[in-house]
């Protein structure tokens, strides 16, 4: 390795912390005391399987200030574990209980759910529409928080990137760098005004839009075959002329996403092979470039490289940052980034392989295997 490359990626991964910075500093955040809600909300809740998580998602949402009319629209979609009978336990007229049919043909799981939960609500134009998963726990601000933001800025969905808690080493490896990775790599203000596909990032775990944004997008049939529905949803709002992205929410709401390595290796191969593109060699690419960045500049400086321990520094940097902004752990988790790089070039690994072998599974369904007569494309 030249010591001219080396200080190459080093410049680069002191830019991309420089960028991350930047993006932390304009990060939109809701206000500390948002004003009350005037219209109806209504929060649509998929739920397959979700004993275990339905019980507190609710009591979080049924506890949420500053929203008169609201309603919370739980979407059974083919649980056996009992999550209905436990929806059906909550005394509040607030809830209503919908069973989901199995996805019809191009249809996946969630995208169906979520269908399915909107066309059950009350149709207003000027009415507020959300989206929680079971595992994640609204503040009870978050609501009337996220949308003050909606509002203030003239958007027609925001994505508040709930705060990412993470208890295993593999989870507090790999779970800052979805934040990370949006904060270095995507400028936000010009993201949230562009039109273009590839400047999209979202968190599905809590999205919140304008009813009539949602409805001119297509809603989630515009999206029906996306395993990443929460990016290609926003995709669609920006194709159907709306704005829209990530904005703080680490102090409106909180996610467990996966307890384990083992959930959160299968829980990222159901659709990391998305996000990087879709095909082995857009996945190979994108490791590659992390690699090369956040991983060879801190292997030169074990050997005495000054540039790469520049770079090393940098990336480390780069990740406390976001992680501050984001409500994230800072040390001494920020130290092992480049561990965290390399587990999550495993991950891509067994993601686009899997969906290549068409062995991908997710909540007791198979998810469907790419056509190979062509590379797997993402989008719509």
């Amino acid at each position: 390795m030249s010591g001219r490359l080396v200080r190459v990626l080093a410049g680069i991964s002191v830019a991309g912390a420089v960028h991350a910075a930047i993006n932390v500093a304009l990060l939109r955040r809701p206000p500390a005391d948002p004003p009350p809600v005037r219209r109806r909300v209504t929060v649509v809740l998929p739920a397959r399987d979700e004993a275990d998580q339905v019980g507190g998602c609710l009591a979080a949402l049924l506890d949420q200030r500053g929203v008169d009319d609201l309603r919370v629209v739980v979407v059974d979609d083919g649980s056996t574990d009992g999550t209905a009978d436990l929806v059906r336990a909550v005394p509040d007229p607030r809830i209503r209980l919908v069973t989901a049919d199995p996805p019809p043909p191009g249809w996946l799981g969630k995208p169906h759910a979520c269908a399915v939960g909107v066309d059950a609500a009350d149709r207003a134009d000027d009415s507020i529409v959300a989206f929680v998963d079971a595992d994640v726990r609204l503040f009870p601000d978050a609501l009337a928080g996220a949308i003050a933001v909606l509002d203030r800025h003239r958007l027609d969905l925001v994505s508040p990137w709930p705060r990412q808690l993470a208890g295993s080493a593999a989870e507090r490896l790999v779970q800052p760098l979805q934040q990370w990775l949006w904060a270095t790599t995507l400028p936000l203000r010009i993201a949230e005004r562009s039109p273009r596909p590839s400047l999209a990032a979202a968190n599905g775990q809590f999205l919140v839009l304008t009813r009539s944004g949602y409805d001119r997008a297509g809603g989630h049939g515009a999206v029906r075959g996306e395993v990443l529905e929460d990016i290609a949803l926003l995709r669609a709002v920006k194709r159907s002329g709306g704005r829209g992205g990530p904005v703080d929410g680490s102090r409106l709401a909180a996610c467990r996403m996966y307890d384990g390595w083992p959930a959160l290796r299968d829980g990222y191969a159901k659709s990391l092979w998305g996000a990087v593109g879709g095909s082995p060699v857009a996945s190979t690419a994108a490791a590659v470039v992390l690699t090369a960045v956040w991983v060879v500049p801190p292997l030169a400086a074990l050997r005495g490289s000054r540039a790469g321990l520049l770079g090393y520094v940098a990336g480390t940097a780069g990740r406390a940052v976001v992680a501050a902004g984001t409500g994230g752990r800072l040390w001494p988790d920020t130290l092992a980034h480049p561990l965290s790089v390399l587990v999550l070039d495993l991950l891509m690994a067994h993601s686009v392989i899997g969906r290549r072998r068409g062995t991908l599974r997710w909540r007791g369904r198979a998810l469907p295997a790419p056509d190979h007569s062509g590379p797997a494309t993402m989008g719509t």
